[in-house]
């Protein structure tokens, strides 16, 4: 099932049938990432977490490279027909050890 959510992100990507929020925006503009940036990501776009009871519907964390190889993760809605991202960020310590695997203490997850 993640599989087929994966290949629709990249699907929606590729289409530019994106919806990027405030603050998914505001992010990207403290991260330094462009709309490019965003784009490629979300292209090979792999999801790491889902979130199916999120306040915003259904979601899920995905982890996507730039064209430069700069890893980004995304969180963005899984229901509907528009992609919606709500956060980019890129993963750094403390929080994230690497792109895929969390830091800090277990009662911080």
């Amino acid at each position: 099932m993640l599989d087929d959510e994966s290949q629709r992100i990249q699907a929606q990507a590729r289409s530019e049938s994106v919806r990027i929020t405030l603050h998914a925006h505001q992010r990207m503009l403290e991260e330094d990432v462009s709309l490019a940036d965003l784009l490629e990501a979300l292209e090979g776009a792999q999801i790491i977490e889902s979130y199916p009871e999120h306040r915003r519907g259904p979601c899920c964390l995905v982890l996507g490279q730039t064209a430069e190889h700069r890893p980004l993760h995304i969180v963005c809605t899984t229901s509907h027909p528009v992609l919606i991202v709500i956060t980019v960020y890129e993963p750094r310590p403390p929080k994230w050890v690497t792109p895929t695997e969390r830091g800090g203490r277990p009662d911080e997850v």
